[in-house]
């Protein structure tokens, strides 16, 4: 994209006294006129770009303008590229490290070989998500109305939304947009979408950030109490952190914590198995012992 390669071009003449267009032509796999014209373009950018031609000539930066090429440094650049490669783990292309590679081109020092850092964000859904994802991205660049069903815990809707953000939280993918059923900012989990087109464009809104903070969306309205196996350990530490529970003299883990509602704390108790009992609130208690004798008879019977 052009946008990609202007900044590129711009990153190298930061870091290079002088580059000739036939050394960017081949980088950015365009031709020499093409390069001409970004560079008019920078010009008119209100970069002073100055050009010279016979043997020693080239595309520099005039003295005076030009940032410090330490300004980056190579650990920096090196967590730069590691998050630009997880990107790419989800796309299954390697768009965004030659993204990168080209942004990092005459620094002589990124070389992935060195990187202490990957991130790989790629999950189950490797088949559905790269193609939503892809959609999305497009539609929010050219401002198009995106249309799908939405499967929540409480219905089965079909929306049509303004799409503003792409957002990686909570080990999933979700949009962030206007929802024109809801006439307001809706957050949308990408697994939850089914039948994803694109349709008509819009006129963008102003489009304040996602507030991600978890005591907003998943607020702790209802306390409950469980006793863990001590088998159970690591994944409370995992989910919760070493703090959130305490050590009984027999060896199970008392467990205090808050859920946002009665059936999120239910199905959380639940996939422990037999290796938690849960305490309390009584009416929670209650609703398991029922919820267990229903099972119980239907496996009897069957």
């Amino acid at each position: 994209m052009k946008m990609e390669r202007l900044i590129g071009i711009l990153s190298i003449l930061l870091q290079r006294e002088k580059v000739t267009a036939p050394e960017l032509a081949e980088q950015f796999e365009v031709s020499r006129r093409t390069i001409q014209r970004d560079v008019e373009s920078l010009c008119r950018a209100g970069i002073p770009i100055s050009t010279t031609q016979g043997a020693g000539g080239g595309i520099s930066i005039m003295q005076g303008y030009r940032v410090d090429r330490t300004l980056l440094t190579t650990p920096e650049l090196q967590a730069i590229l590691a998050g630009l490669k997880s990107l790419d783990s989800v796309s299954g292309t390697r768009r965004y490290t030659q993204l990168m590679e080209k942004l990092s081109a005459g620094s002589g020092a990124l070389v992935s070989g060195g990187a202490h850092m990957l991130i790989d964000l790629s999950s189950w859904y490797k088949t559905s998500l790269p193609p939503k994802i892809e959609l999305i991205r497009e539609a929010i660049e050219q401002r198009r109305i995106l249309c799908f069903t939405y499967f929540s815990p409480k219905e089965e809707s079909v929306r049509r939304i303004e799409p503003y953000y792409l957002v990686f939280h909570w080990s999933a993918w979700y949009v962030w947009g206007w929802c024109q059923t809801r006439k307001d900012f809706r957050l949308f989990k990408l697994n939850r979408m089914t039948g994803l087109v694109s349709g008509d464009a819009f006129l963008p809104r102003p489009a304040p950030l996602p507030d991600l903070d978890p005591n907003r969306i998943f607020p702790a309205m209802y306390q409950v109490t469980v006793l863990f196996d001590s088998c159970c350990r690591w994944r409370l530490v995992e989910e919760y952190g070493p703090d959130r529970f305490t050590v009984e003299p027999d060896g199970r883990l008392r467990f205090c914590g808050g859920f946002p509602d009665a059936d999120s704390a239910l199905s959380w108790v639940l996939t422990f198995g037999d290796k938690a009992e849960l305490l309390g609130p009584c009416e929670l208690r209650e609703r398991l012992a029922i919820l267990v004798g229903t099972l119980a008879n239907r496996y009897r019977r069957n």
